[in-house]
């Protein structure tokens, strides 16, 4: 599975698979080209055989802190360690950070367990956080201060 570095070529691509995977929450592509050119940023995408994304993941590290924003895989490409390959690859990229953070739906056991298994802990619950009212858990992982390096 090859991961890389996203580019303004994957933007109308990413966009649709946000609305496949998350619909009315789905980032749009100017929230998308933010994200590629934002400062910290790191978007990272595998292509499936088809040329089409399989799936992408996106961090955001400011300081000591790496915010996990997004791990998006396509639903016919789950189960098969993609969203892992993806979190490893922004794990190996942490710079001086030293805790990792992200916020995942209650209801989603799914991620929730995903989470778990890699090493996350809950610390926080944001009441009525999405838009359809249910509740988001605050994850956190620690890193190994130093660890990771910022270069692609």
């Amino acid at each position: 599975m090859r991961i890389r570095l996203a580019t303004p070529d994957d933007v109308a691509a990413l966009a649709d698979l946000e609305r496949e995977v998350f619909g009315g929450d789905a980032w749009d592509a100017q929230a998308l080209v933010a994200e590629l050119e934002g400062p910290g940023r790191r978007v990272v995408v595998s292509d499936a055989p088809s040329g089409e994304p399989a799936g992408y993941a996106v961090s955001m590290t400011l300081g000591d802190i790496v915010d996990l924003q997004r791990i998006v895989v396509r639903p016919e490409h789950r189960r098969g360690g993609l969203a892992t390959a993806l979190l490893e690859d922004l794990l190996a990229h942490t710079g001086a950070a030293d805790r990792m953070l992200l916020e995942v739906s209650e209801g989603n056991g799914a991620a929730v367990a995903f989470y778990a298994a890699h090493g996350f802990s809950r610390i926080d619950v944001r009441p009525r956080y999405y838009r359809d009212g249910s509740d988001a858990l605050v994850l956190q992982r620690d890193l190994p201060t130093g660890s990771g390096t910022m270069a692609p």
